[in-house]
């Protein structure tokens, strides 16, 4: 007989269990949600630390105003409103290289730089500037892009970013991956030449990384995130829809092009 092992959950007729806890009389009421997306990412529950910047993760990540995603959620929404799962996969579907994203790629830009350091325990400041150097420098030689820097809004500096940093630092929860992000935006402007912010969605990344979080799932953390903000935006098109609008804008304001029909 085959067999399909997992250790996440099963029923029976009278009980439901969830990671070896009866569901109904070891978790309902005594654990948070966040919790528990942590504790069925990782199979091990988080310490206090990892509890709190997860949390204040998923709260960064919720919304950021109309950006693709949401009008995506919105105009099918407005297509379907029978199908609010289909309105929320439209959203889900736009997270990508642009937007949400960046989580996920910045914490395995990281990652994969702290792999390479060893002990890192004793750095001082000073040693993670060097090590940002180094990072940057080679990333410059090879023509990539550093995931993190930059925002299309906040180009002066990320509101979440300051906020992140010190939460990491008053919950013990900063480590190597926080570390060398904040050492980059002390540095890059020496090698890129030009200074740019670190943003929200970069810190995030950083943080779930440290946080002890699978770097193959962070974008998952960022979609779970962006979820409840597209429950949001869908709530709110119920009652003040935008859809019709926007569609009637763009319908109204096209402009047909004739094909090039003298291609080979």
């Amino acid at each position: 007989m085959p067999e399909y092992p997992t250790s996440i959950g099963t029923s029976t007729p009278d009980s439901i269990s969830l990671l070896g806890h009866d569901l109904a009389s070891e978790l309902l009421g005594q654990i948070s949600f966040g919790e528990l997306a942590y504790w069925l990412a990782t199979k091990r529950r988080p310490t206090p630390g990892q509890l709190r910047m997860f949390e204040a993760v998923l709260v960064s990540l919720a919304d950021h105003g109309f950006t693709p995603t949401a009008i995506a959620a919105r105009l099918t929404y407005y297509s379907a409103p029978d199908s609010l799962q289909g309105a929320i996969a439209a959203g889900l579907l736009g997270g990508g290289s642009r937007f949400l994203g960046v989580t996920e790629d910045t914490g395995r830009y990281l990652h994969d730089a702290v792999a390479t350091f060893g002990d890192t325990e004793a750095w001082t400041d000073a040693d993670w500037d060097d090590a940002a150097l180094v990072v940057l420098r080679k990333g410059k030689a090879a023509g990539a892009k550093v995931p993190g820097l930059g925002h299309p809004v906040h180009k002066q500096g990320d509101p979440r970013t300051p906020v992140m940093f010190a939460l990491a630092e008053e919950t013990g929860m900063k480590g190597p991956h926080l570390r060398l992000f904040e050492a980059i935006g002390r540095v890059h402007p020496e090698v890129l030449g030009r200074t740019l912010p670190l943003n929200g969605a970069g810190v995030a990344g950083a943080a779930l990384a440290d946080a002890g979080l699978p770097i193959d799932l962070l974008r998952g953390f960022a979609l779970l995130a962006r979820t409840a903000g597209l429950i949001g935006h869908l709530a709110e098109e119920r009652e003040t829809p935008i859809g019709p609008t926007v569609y009637a804008e763009v319908d109204r304001n096209a402009r047909y092009t004739s094909p090039d029909v003298t291609g080979g």
